[in-house]
Parts: structure tokens; C-alpha cells; sequence
């Protein structure tokens, strides 16, 4: 950083917060990317997924407003397959949990509005909808009537996520 670079503007705290809060996205895109290639377009997965682009794409202004290079995704393919929905549903409740856990612990890092309200933003994804959704996901597959749902189309997200994920960026 030198002291007329965007980054100098931001604390190496601040700086540290953003690059996780990006890892924390990518993986859990990759993860939700992973049991859809293992499983297919289940819910919520296919919804998650697109959810979790989003999100990513959602912090890049960031990166590019404070001029921080942009890491391509280091999990893609790195990460453990489940045995069955069952676990990857259970496996989603926890990770939504601690994906609050994450946000709540960065914003210490900062006072900068338009970073918090990103995080804020992506923490209450996380709480308001992306873990009552694996929770559904894990009483219903305990039980009876676990289908295999087709989801929905994901318009984009999923595509313009690998772009900043294929295996090709990760060399």
C-alpha cells in the first residue's frame, strides 16, 4: 500500500475483514455448488447458491472502491462431499450460524458505514433466510417425503460466480 493507494485508506484490520468475509462467501458458494453437482438442483441449494453470488458479488464494490485486489476463489473443489441431503442440510445450519458468528466478529473491525451495511446486509441473509431455509432442509430430510426438487433457474449467479471461481483462475 503506499499512502496515496485507495487501500491506505483502510486499516490492515479493515482490510483482513473484507478479504474474510470474501473466503467465507466463496466457500460457502462452493460448498452449496458442490452438493448441487453431487445431488443436483435440490432446494435449498439451488437458491442458497445463487444467494451466495450475491453476496460475493455484493462485496466486490468494496473491493474495488479501496482498491484491494480480488482473490479468486481457493475452495472450489476442495471441499468434502456429503453422504446424503440429510447431512449437507444439517452441515448448512451450522455454517448459516457461524456465518453470523463471522459478520458479528468483523464489524468489530471497522466504523466505515458502507462496510458495515454490506455486512449487516449479508449477516441478516444469512439469519432471516438462508438458516430457517436449511432448517426446513434438515427436519424434512429427517423425516418422510424428501423429494428431489427441481429448484429454480439461476438467472446468472451461478455463472458469473464460476467465472471468479473456475478451476482455470485458481492456478
Amino acid at each position: 500500500m503506499t499512502a496515496n493507494s485507495p487501500t491506505s485508506l483502510l486499516s490492515a484490520a479493515e482490510v483482513g475483514a473484507l478479504l474474510e468475509a470474501l473466503d467465507d462467501e466463496y466457500r460457502a458458494w462452493a460448498t452449496y455448488d458442490q452438493v448441487i453437482a453431487d445431488f443436483g438442483p435440490e432446494r435449498p441449494f439451488i437458491n442458497i447458491r445463487d444467494a451466495e453470488a450475491r453476496h460475493i458479488q455484493a462485496l466486490l464494490p468494496l473491493f474495488e472502491r479501496y482498491g484491494i485486489p480480488v482473490p479468486n476463489n481457493p475452495w472450489r473443489g476442495k471441499l468434502p462431499h456429503y453422504p446424503d441431503l440429510q447431512s449437507a442440510c444439517a452441515a448448512g445450519v451450522t455454517a448459516e450460524i457461524e456465518n453470523a458468528a463471522l459478520y458479528d466478529r468483523l464489524n468489530a473491525a471497522t466504523t466505515r458505514p458502507d462496510i458495515l451495511d454490506v455486512f449487516a446486509r449479508l449477516r441478516d441473509a444469512s439469519q432471516e433466510r438462508h438458516l430457517p431455509a436449511f432448517q426446513r432442509c434438515a427436519e424434512r430430510r429427517g423425516g418422510e417425503g424428501a423429494g428431489r426438487g427441481q429448484g429454480r433457474r439461476t438467472h446468472g449467479h451461478a455463472e458469473r460466480c464460476r467465472a471468479h471461481t473456475s478451476p482455470e483462475n485458481n492456478q
